[in-house]
């Protein structure tokens, strides 16, 4: 039967009409596995020697218990962000004589075989195969290395729970924050004890069960969970929930924009996908802590007047990017009424530049690194506001890929509503600021980098009505394909 399964889904997806943009992204997926994968395999060989350089008295096998616990936490954290769940439509199964523990088994032997999975036997099979070529004891090699799997697989059943709940997540990151902060003070080092279980893990082959009973205990509670839920009347029945209300009377200030954009935070408030979106977006006004904290990027601005652009555009960039999609599934019935399209992309704009204008609200505190590094800021705001937004406005109109609000997926891993045309949009909000700072803080200074930014931002709104009148007509030109396309399902 699980080979039927697999026949199944490959029929599926060569046959479905988004065939040509799965080929597409599986095989960026393939080239970003093959990127983290060959960086695991070089980090694995090169594991007990870097263990051996850094702490010398130290046995490199306990050297790396120690620190272990670490590469979980974060595998938690980078699961929930990156790893998509397989899904399978079970309601044809339903009615036919097929077992449920079947399809269960079969939709978590699934998660099984993810590159998550694989990604911790890049990088602790080359570690353990160094450890034999040392001369290392068998038996305790290939146990701990057999440990190691049964608990990445533990954290994948885990990963399996959490994602059905947010809260799991914050606790685990604010936990792996926390830990990270009271060992690089010195208050209290989560990685002895830890270390010390890993190390006896090492010592005592035989302790591999505790592992092994650990991911069958997983597998099991995630079995008895998807079976509760694995009936049809559940499938196909329609929960009544209450219907929260929201007075958003305040935004009839906007004039004729006022509705699209009512809908706009109805659709971000009630809504998994977009929700999701938006807490990602805060992610960014973070962003300028990679750049502006370290040594090495002070002696390039370039660099930092990029990273600039992104901490006050990280709404723009995400939700942004996903215009019209974000109405794919009544944007039938929206141009079906006597609506103009103008309104309809001003209220996406107005949206945008609120976020932005927030985004820059909150950015206040960078004031600690400076005043050049906040001009920094307040010229990628202007620059976002006045360019960087009809430059997404116009990608919008390529973007002809649905989107269901409510798939609970990864804000990373998600490839529903991807395009490969966004990457190409992409580029100038990304080249283009980069660009503009450079060449006049090379002929002229540092000021006259900045005032180059702002000033394309300032134009861009001074010029906003020819601006908007340019992509209207590219809206309208397309309109028709663009339903076409919201009406196939993926």
């Amino acid at each position: 039967m699980i080979k039927h399964f697999i026949r199944l889904e490959w029929k599926q997806f060569f046959r479905a009409s988004y065939f040509q943009k799965g080929i597409a992204i599986k095989i960026l997926l393939v080239f970003a596995a093959l990127n983290f994968g060959g960086a695991a395999l070089m980090l694995g060989v090169g594991l007990f020697f870097i263990a051996r350089k850094a702490f010398p008295d130290i046995d490199p096998v306990v050297t790396v218990n120690n620190f272990i616990v670490y590469w979980f936490l974060f595998e938690m954290v980078f699961r929930f962000f990156m790893q998509q769940l397989p899904v399978m439509n079970v309601k044809p199964l339903m009615t036919i004589p097929i077992k449920r523990n079947t399809v269960i088994h079969y939709l978590l032997g699934k998660t099984s075989f993810s590159f998550f999975n694989f990604l911790a036997i890049f990088l602790f099979l080359p570690f353990c195969v160094v450890l034999l070529v040392e001369g290392y004891a068998v038996v305790n090699v290939l146990c701990w290395f057999l440990s190691i799997v049964f608990l990445t697989l533990s954290v994948n059943y885990l990963n399996f729970l959490i994602n059905k709940n947010n809260a799991v997540f914050y606790i685990i990151a604010i936990t792996l924050l926390a830990l990270i902060g009271l060992e690089y003070y010195g208050i209290f080092a989560i990685s002895q004890p830890i270390g010390t279980a890993f190390n006896t893990l090492y010592s005592q082959p035989y302790l591999i069960i505790i592992p092994l009973l650990l991911m069958v205990g997983l597998y099991y509670v995630n079995f008895i969970y998807i079976r509760k839920g694995f009936y049809l009347d559940d499938a196909v029945s329609k929960k009544i929930k209450e219907v929260n209300a929201s007075d958003l009377s305040w935004m009839d200030r906007f004039g004729n924009v006022a509705p699209f954009l009512k809908n706009d935070v109805k659709l971000i408030w009630r809504n998994a996908r977009p929700k999701q979106v938006m807490m990602m977006s805060f992610m960014f006004l973070f962003y300028g802590l990679i750049f502006y904290t370290q040594d090495a990027y002070k002696d390039m601005p370039a660099f930092l007047a990029f990273a600039s652009m992104f901490v006050t555009g990280g709404f723009l960039m995400s939700f942004g990017q996903l215009v019209p999609s974000w109405d794919s599934e009544y944007y039938k019935l929206l141009m079906s009424q006597n609506i103009p399209y103008r309104q309809y992309l001003e209220s996406k704009w107005y949206l945008m530049v609120f976020a932005v204008s927030i985004s820059f609200v909150l950015s206040i505190p960078y004031l600690y690194f400076g005043w050049k590094i906040f001009g920094m800021i307040a010229a990628g705001a202007i620059f976002n506001v006045g360019l960087n937004s009809f430059i997404t406005l116009f990608g919008g109109a390529l973007n002809r890929v649905p989107i269901e609000l409510n798939v609970k997926a990864k804000a990373f891993s998600n490839t529903n509503g991807f395009n490969p045309t966004q990457m190409l949009i992409a580029m100038p909000k990304i080249l283009l600021p980069i660009l503009l700072f450079y060449i006049p803080y090379k002929l002229i200074n540092f000021e006259a980098g900045l005032i180059a930014i702002a000033l394309s931002g300032v134009l861009g709104i001074v010029f906003k009505n020819q601006i908007f009148a340019y992509i209207e007509k590219i809206y309208q030109k397309g309109k028709y394909k663009t339903i076409a396309a919201f009406a196939e399902k993926s």
